[in-house]
């Protein structure tokens, strides 16, 4: 009898499997998605090759085409459909203005902007100039001709719905297409990370090794290392090393650690790790305002 008991309990065999459904929609949505893709393709050859037949107006004709294409049709293109698929709340990632999943945000701070201001400084960093029109034409000038530009602007990426409250860099030998920069966002009041602990900022940290076109939109970008940890333990290093009053906690596998692109379509890898800044005690005076965009980089006394 206790066999018989034992035998009925939790003896339920398993449901067998459903066979898969054969969907017209989904094979004709399959066969149109690759037919637009080699259609794309085609297309693109076939301006790009015509276009030469007009000799120089051809040339202009691809450069208007191409103009077009990266800097309208395909953003907006992304912004429609990241509208509709990217999450809109914190996962860890900050976006492009087209919506895309852009750099990892892989650094955390305590303290006041007076105090981050004068901790960056401190640890020989330079705030970027605000993107204008002024600004975007000496980049480009000083791209081509290989000239410093320590000030240089970086690309607006957006977290809590707004653009970096403040970026800074350290240029590399010279050259504008080679530099660490790091992106700082104002958290909400009273807004928490996922587990509960409370930060005053955010902020995703890069290195830019070189000037290329994005995967995603064929917009001149520069392109970043992979590996975002590398970036992030220099950003930490250097302010803990001229900042003796500052201090780190590591916040272990806040993320899973994953291999991934960012809106250009540059290969980004991490950890997962969060370290975060605590600079309460760092002493502030004679920093101006974080948030004063309008004002020049103030640089330390040499």
């Amino acid at each position: 009898m206790s066999g018989e008991g034992s035998g009925a309990i939790g003896a339920e065999a398993p449901p067998a499997p459903r066979p898969r459904r054969f969907s017209v929609n989904a094979v004709l949505d399959g066969f149109f998605f690759v037919y637009a893709g080699i259609a794309a393709v085609w297309l693109a050859w076939l301006v790009f090759t015509e276009s030469f037949a007009f000799g120089w107006w051809g040339i202009a004709f691809f450069v208007a085409f191409w103009v077009l294409l990266a800097y309208l049709v395909l953003p907006r293109l992304h912004r429609i459909l990241t509208t509709i698929y990217v999450p809109d709340y914190f996962i860890g990632r900050a976006r492009t203005s087209d919506g895309l999943l852009g750099d990892p945000v892989n650094l955390a701070v305590d303290g006041s902007a007076e105090a981050l201001h004068a901790a960056m400084l401190r640890a020989g960093w330079t705030r970027a100039d605000e993107i204008t029109l002024r600004t975007s034409g000496r980049i480009i000038t000083s791209t081509l001709t290989r000239r410093s530009y320590d000030e240089a602007p970086v690309s607006p990426l957006f977290l809590f719905g707004r653009q970096q409250d403040a970026a800074y860099q350290q240029e590399v030998e010279g050259n504008p297409a080679r530099r660490h920069h790091v992106r700082f966002w104002r958290t909400p009041d009273g807004w928490l990370l996922p587990g509960g602990r409370r930060v005053d900022w955010l902020a995703a940290g890069t290195f830019d090794r070189a000037v290329g076109f994005s995967l995603f939109t064929l917009q001149v970008t520069h392109k970043i290392d992979a590996d975002t940890d590398v970036e992030r333990d220099h950003i930490v290093a250097t302010v803990l090393a001229a900042n003796p009053e500052a201090r780190v906690e590591v916040l272990r596998d806040f993320a899973t650690g994953y291999h991934s692109r960012n809106g250009g379509g540059d290969s980004i890898s991490t950890d997962g790790d969060l370290p975060v800044l605590e600079l309460d005690a760092v002493p502030d005076a004679a920093a101006p305002p974080l948030g004063a965009a309008a004002a020049p980089p103030v640089k330390e006394p040499s």
